[in-house]
Parts: C-alpha cells; structure tokens; sequence
C-alpha cells in the first residue's frame, strides 16, 4: 500500500511537533518545515502527495506557498490551517485554489477526516483536474514570474512607476529579462494602446543607428531612395526601449540627449523639426557609473535616463523561482513542440537548483526546450542534464574553482573576491536566503555577511 507523502509548513514549535506526531502514527511520511520560505525550498526536492500549511508565518505566508506549489504544479491539493480570527482569509484562499482548511486548535477527527477526503480527491482527478491559479497576475508580468523577495521587489517597483512617464533605467545581466521589464512597464501604463518600439544599441552598426533613430529623409545619403521614418516617430504617444544603451556612441549619446530634454528632432537630411512625445526606457548591462567616470558615457545623459533604476537579479540570486520557471517552459514548449513531457524528477530539479546559471533565465528557457524536443514525454531525470548542469563539463565545477598562474599573472584580489562572492551565494541559497542561517554556514557575524551582500551587490 502506498504510504502518502505529507509536507507541513507551520511556524510554531507546539503545533508542528502534535502535527508530525499524528501524522506519522496515521502512517503518513511527513517533511516538516518551520515557515512558507523553508517549505517552498522543500517542495520541489520531493513528490508531496499533500501540503498542509498555516496561513499566518514569517517569511512567507501561507498564501505566498499555496501560489508557490500551483505554479509549480497547478493540481496540487493544499490545505489551510488558521485561527477563527482569521477564517475569512481561509475562505479566500480555497477561492484561489486550496482544498479546504482547518481552524485551530486543531481537533484531530477533524484533521484526519479533511486530510482523507483531499487525499481522495487528489488521486480521482491526479490526471485531470486542473485548480485555478488567479493569484498568478500578482507576480506575474507577462512571462515575468517570480516567487523570491528579489523578483518582488522588481515587481513592486514597475506597479508603482508603470503609470508615470519617468525615464527608466534597467540594469541586469544578458539573459536576465531587462526587455521583459520594459514591456511589463509600457503595457501596464497608460500608453499601452500606442507602440512599445524597442532599439538594440548594440546590434545596429553605427552609421546605421542614427537613420534608425531619427529617420532619413530621400536622397539624405547613397542609398536613401526613399524617406523614412525614425523609431522616435514610430514610437509617438507610446514607448521607446533603447536596449544596451551603454553601447551607444559618444556622438549619437549627443543627440538622444536633445531628443530627452527638448522632446524634438529633425531626420537626417530634413529641415523640419518634429515633436516628440514618448516614454524612454533604457537597459543596460553594464556599470554606467563607471563608464561616466571613465568618460565612456556622457554624465548629462546618464542623469537624464537614470530616473528610476531597476536592478534584475541573475538567476543564481533568486533560485527558488527556478522551480515555477521550468514548470512555465514546460508548457509552453509542450505546447508549441507538441510533447508530453510531464516534469522533473526531484534529482534533476535539485541538479538545476544548484547550477548557477551564466546565461540566467534565457539560458534556463534554452535548456528547458532542448530537453522537451529530446525527451517528448515522461519525466526529465537527472541523467538527461547537460553535463555542465551535473558540474562536469571539461571536468570542472564550482568546487574546484581550479586556478592557474600563467605567464601574464594573475590579480588575487578579483579571484580572491570571486571565490568569496561564490561561497556566500551558496550559503544564501542553501539557507534560503536568510541571513543569520547563512552567517552561520560562513561562521560570520550577521552584520559581517550584511557589508558583503552590498560590496558585492547582491541582491537578497
């Protein structure tokens, strides 16, 4: 007979302990866990046939999990344990998706009798039911989605600046989601009904970019057999991104700075100045602050297009929304591939939790797709990874951090702090990234590992 898998998320000590205690003498398997933060770490490491979580914790509430596991997997069954001062907010929380609940004290009939009827119901519709997920537009934009304290700060800043036509700037590592921002921006503003025009400053020529911009009237240059408009045109009442602006050229920094402060321009080869009314959201992956102080960007444009940043996190930063990504890939490449791949087994997804992710979530997408294209169906398993997701792609991984002095030296300092920035990422996501736990995995004073996060910027 097969014995059921239980996880429980419930903060006090009393509660957990009587909780585990029945449980377990019902014959139930049961993973206890102290808070909605510890449980979701743990959900994606086990096939949980239940969740049984209180709705009121630290870290992560209740309903933060119950949003976690139906992304993860939209047909789990969870349960609510609340007080009677609460029981409103239980009734809320079966609207959006739990099972049932359970008010406190907990009486035990009443607990095994609620925890049989969900186990019955989650095996009748294990293959086709499918719960609803209507806290889903809460922290997600678009493709956008993310569980972690740093993600919702991203979201949190682009509900409270989408509405405003103040210039942003999003900073972020190639592969993060900067251009997934700036339309998450544009289409939760008022312009959303006129064009998101996006220019990619890195990957037009230069003699190019200008024309590109502003537009060419005919006969302007050899080749300009007709006239054309510019994307500052294109983009009249609506939004212009201008993606990698740090590699634009000092020349045309000039001339998009004028654009900015006076709202005008003039095509290249035309006479007749245009007005402009956009809103300018720019990206980058480099540090401009620095670029300003090595003259490589001009300091009167960056203050004009610094309004607002917005720093995107790499995705070795916020790893517990590696689980709900892979399960959004899987859809979607299910779906546009015609496969029928059904998961990831807690192996491979333990092996994803823990690679880190150059190419962060463009990567994480690529890699999804492949294995659905080869795999077609059943469960991904550890053994269908890449090798440099197992860590031993040409024989390397994080852990040997192998290190050679070759004949043009090598400076300590950047690999000495290279080193330390890794062991502190991987104390933050093995903790779950809280902090004392992880000062603790470093033998570190909290207050030590604090003035690391900000010297090294990450984001926790």
């Amino acid at each position: 007979m097969k014995k059921f898998k239980m996880l429980i998320a419930e903060d006090n000590d009393l509660s957990r302990a009587n909780l585990v205690e029945l449980l377990e003498a019902e014959g139930y398997l049961v993973t206890a866990t102290k808070d909605g933060r510890e449980a979701m770490e743990a959900f994606p490491c086990d096939k949980y046939d239940l969740v049984i979580t209180d709705l009121k914790m630290p870290h992560a509430d209740g309903l933060e999990l119950l949003k976690f596991v139906k992304e993860v997997d939209p047909n789990h069954v969870v349960i609510i344990m609340t007080g009677y001062a609460t029981v409103n907010s239980a009734v809320e929380a079966m609207k959006l998706g739990a099972f049932d609940y359970i008010t406190k004290p907990l009486r035990d009939d009443l607990v095994k009798i609620t925890i049989e009827r969900a186990l019955s119901y989650a095996c009748l519709a294990e293959e086709n039911i499918t719960l609803k997920e209507s806290l889903r537009e809460k922290y997600d934009f678009g493709n956008m989605i993310g569980f972690s304290d740093a993600m919702k700060d991203v979201f949190e800043t682009i509900r409270k600046v989408s509405s405003s036509d103040s210039t942003v700037l999003i900073y972020g590592e190639s592969g993060t989601g900067k251009e997934l921002v700036a339309r998450a921006l544009h289409f939760n503003s008022d312009r959303r009904n006129r064009q998101l025009i996006t220019v990619n400053c890195g990957a037009i020529p230069e003699d190019l970019l200008e024309s590109e911009f502003f537009g060419h009237e005919k006969g302007a240059f050899t080749g300009a057999i007709r006239s054309k408009m510019g994307r500052f045109e294109l983009a009249q009442g609506g939004t212009i991104f201008l993606d990698e602006i740090g590699d634009m050229s000092p020349s045309l920094q000039v001339k998009v700075l004028r654009v900015i402060q006076e709202k005008q321009f003039e095509r290249i080869g035309g006479t007749k100045t245009i007005e402009t009314d956009v809103r300018i959201i720019a990206a980058t992956h480099q540090n401009l602050e620095k670029a300003v102080e090595e003259k490589k960007f001009r300091e009167d444009l960056f203050y004009r297009i610094n309004v607002i940043p917005i720093h995107v996190p790499p995705l070795r930063d916020h790893r517990v929304d590696i689980p709900p990504l892979i399960n959004h890939f899987l859809k979607k490449f299910n779906r546009l591939k015609k496969k029928n791949v059904q998961g990831v087994s807690p192996e491979a997804m333990r092996l994803f939790i823990n690679y880190r992710w150059p190419g962060n979530v463009r990567e994480l997408q690529n890699v999804v797709e492949m294995l659905v294209v080869l795999k077609e169906q059943g469960f991904i398993e550890q053994a269908d990874l890449p090798k440099k997701i197992h860590g031993i792609e040409s024989g390397k991984n994080d852990r040997d951090f192998a290190l050679e002095v070759n004949d043009e030296g090598i400076n300590l300092n950047e690999e000495v702090s290279r080193f330390e920035k890794m062991l502190i990422e991987k104390a933050l996501a093995k903790s779950g990234g809280v902090k004392n736990k992880a000062a603790q995995f470093l033998r570190l004073n909290r207050t030590t590992l604090v003035e690391k996060l900000k010297r090294y910027n990450i984001a926790r």
